[in-house]
């Protein structure tokens, strides 16, 4: 198995057409960019982890399993991140590229490409998954504090973060102020917030409050 570098940029090339890998390689290597090519994608699936920055550049149609069956494969199994994926062919048609920026490409681009226009594409695509790797990582984090709580803390962020006073909410908990003042300066301490605007936040992002 391949080894990766989790924190790297780094283009992953998924191409049954070796020259193609070969080229795109050469092409990215030309400005400096980490490049790993794959002959199928069930290769390139060996070796996924979610920690991987970068993006995917695959082709449209493979034997087994299409760049399209790669995307699909993403949604079914909600994958949380991965690298953004530019997919490639030879033999485009409306219909395949309406479908694949459906289910999220970043572009589809048509065989033989410009460089130029892959190059930029590719640092595009590195940006964007720099911040998508950020909010995951912020989000794992968020789940994590959040599952440290106790079921009775957990309540209380509940409450707390719809604007409710200690008073009410001790009254619709059946506990005593002094005990909701108490769970709240845990939740505050183990949710990593400092005021309860952030709270509120991270509320939201845990999807407990809308908007």
């Amino acid at each position: 198995m391949i080894k990766l570098k989790n924190h790297s940029a780094t283009i992953f090339v998924i191409d049954d057409d070796v020259q193609v890998c070969k080229a795109i390689k050469l092409l990215m290597e030309s400005v400096h960019l980490n490049v790993i090519s794959f002959t199928s994608v069930q290769d390139y699936l060996e070796t996924f982890d979610q920690t991987q920055i970068g993006c995917l550049i695959v082709d449209v149609r493979m034997p087994k399993m299409s760049g399209i069956d790669l995307q699909q494969y993403f949604l079914d199994k909600k994958i949380q991140h991965h690298p953004p994926i530019i997919v490639i062919s030879g033999h485009a048609d409306i219909t395949t590229a309406v479908k694949a920026v459906q289910l999220g490409a970043l572009d589809f681009i048509e065989k033989p490409f410009n460089n130029q226009q892959m190059i930029d594409i590719v640092h595009k695509a590195i940006k964007i998954d720099k911040a998508a790797y950020h909010d995951f990582l912020h989000m794992k984090t968020l789940h994590k504090n959040y599952q440290s709580l106790t079921k009775r803390e957990q309540q209380v962020f509940e409450v707390v973060v719809t604007g409710k006073a200690n008073k009410v909410i001790a009254f619709d908990l059946s506990i005593s102020q002094s005990t909701v003042e108490a769970h709240r300066a845990k939740v505050m301490e183990k949710m990593s917030a400092n005021n309860l605007s952030e709270l509120v936040k991270m509320a939201i992002l845990l999807g407990l409050l809308s908007t």
